[in-house]
């Protein structure tokens, strides 16, 4: 179990945070059209998993534009942000924004992510939710780089994560 902070205040996350060096847990999320996409679907591809709440708070929104900023540049690299949020409203809001950079995954079907990279928010306001975190992976599911943001509200280190790449 670690611990973050949401505006100072201590929030419980469950689960085991992947380090560096590990080898990533298998998942199945649902993407924009409801088909499942697995971990193993994305073999021989460096993922960079940008994990947070909700689509609809500043800090999150912020995450994915950034991230779809930097993706189109990333050679053989898959951008994955996932979030509790339904694939509908992921969708709406890359659609909104015009970001075609990045792939949106909803953990609405995969729970058992949620825990198995220890993002798992247990009290608090977000509880149920992912709290914000950055994994690298490489082409074979080992983690480059790993960061859970202490405080919930506070942006990733963009710059640590791609040059982890």
């Amino acid at each position: 179990m670690s611990s973050v902070t949401m505006r100072g205040n201590p929030i419980s996350i469950g689960g085991q945070f992947p380090a560096k060096g590990d080898k990533a847990p298998a998942f199945s999320l649902v993407a924009k059209d409801l088909s499942d996409v697995s971990l193993a679907s994305l073999t021989g591809k460096r993922k960079i998993l940008n994990i947070f709440p909700s689509v609809d708070t500043p800090t999150c929104a912020t995450s994915v534009r950034t991230f779809n900023a930097k993706a189109s540049a990333l050679e053989n690299t898959v951008v994955l942000c996932i979030s509790a949020d339904l694939p509908f409203a992921q969708a709406r809001f890359c659609g909104a924004e015009g970001l075609d950079s990045v792939v949106n995954l909803s953990t609405m079907r995969g729970s058992e992510f949620i825990r198995n990279y220890g993002v798992d928010i247990e009290n608090g306001p977000l509880a149920g939710l992912t709290a914000r975190a950055v994994v690298v992976l490489d082409e074979d599911d080992k983690v480059l780089h790993s960061e859970l943001v202490s405080e919930i509200g506070n942006e990733p280190n963009y710059d640590a994560a791609l040059a982890a790449l």
